[in-house]
């Protein structure tokens, strides 16, 4: 006889994960990552970087403490995204596949999005004070905009366990047992 609260048959279910990575380590200069979307906002991202740094440093107003921090802000943003770029064109990204550079560029665009926000909104307060004000915060939130998607999708790839250049293929075998019930 059963036990009571025991069922009469059970399921096992095995699940097996196996990943594997495939890349290739040696640089090469491969310009097909420009017409990528990540590519296309990291372009983006360069170009109104460098147009708010531009109307900050030629406007009359830019020793204020708002096109200051958005100088700031646009100036290092430039690098750092002209850097990513420059490593994602020679698949330096790739060659050292094991850092987890998506979780480093989803840390970044998370904070210069969080970065262009405030800063475009201290903007915003003086639009009617110079034009400088107005056209740097159109162009902060356009670009905030650009580093939130790409936010987005750094945080998607992060959660499907991708990697940044390369390519990694996982496969989940599953194999259920059933037993019989016992008499």
């Amino acid at each position: 006889m059963a036990e009571q609260g025991f069922p009469g048959q059970h399921t096992t279910t095995t699940t097996v994960t196996t990943s594997n990575t495939n890349v290739q380590t040696n640089i090469r200069y491969d310009p097909s990552y420009i017409k990528t979307i990540p590519g296309m906002l990291k372009c983006a991202q360069l170009l109104l970087n460098i147009l708010i740094f531009l109307s900050v440093s030629f406007s009359m107003h830019s020793r204020t403490g708002q096109l200051s921090f958005m100088s700031l802000i646009c100036g290092l943003g430039f690098w750092f995204t002209g850097v990513l770029l420059a490593f994602y064109l020679f698949h330096i990204i790739e060659k050292f596949f094991k850092v987890p550079w998506l979780k480093i560029e989803l840390a970044y665009t998370a904070l210069w999005t969080l970065f262009l926000l405030i800063g475009s909104t201290m903007c915003a307060v003086y639009m009617g004070a110079a034009a400088a004000f107005g056209v740097v915060t159109i162009f902060g939130f356009i670009n905030m905009v650009a580093y939130g998607y790409d936010c987005f999708l750094k945080y998607n790839s992060v959660k499907n366990g991708e990697i940044a250049q390369g390519e990694r293929q996982v496969s989940k075998n599953t194999s259920q047992v059933t037993s019989p019930a016992a008499y």
